[in-house]
């Protein structure tokens, strides 16, 4: 399982106010049933990489077609293969380290 983090921005839009691109993506995300989180500064996704491949895809296409005439996507991927790895698992064991230094 991979945990993929992704950023689709409107370039050239001029007003500033990118949520109804953001909002557009997060349908598509929501939509296709694969566990998110929804940061400030992305969107991260859980799942097997070819239905996250096939999302990313629509998510970057998303801004065209809500009139964006560029777009800038960031995706950044954690996979691993030799144990279950999900984002609940990646901030508990962060936190567990955490607790351990008190």
């Amino acid at each position: 399982m991979a945990v993929v983090q992704i950023s689709c921005t409107p370039l050239g839009e001029g007003n500033g106010g990118l949520s109804k691109f953001v909002a557009g993506c997060l349908k598509l995300v929501q939509e296709s049933g694969l566990t998110y989180q929804l940061t400030p500064m992305g969107t991260i996704l859980e799942g097997e990489l070819d239905e996250i491949f096939a999302l990313v895809r629509k998510m970057h296409e998303s801004p065209f077609n809500a009139g964006a005439l560029r777009v800038s996507t960031l995706i950044k991927i954690d996979d691993r293969r030799d144990r279950e790895h999900t984002m609940a698992g990646k901030m508990r064991s962060v936190q567990e380290r955490l607790e351990q230094n008190d």
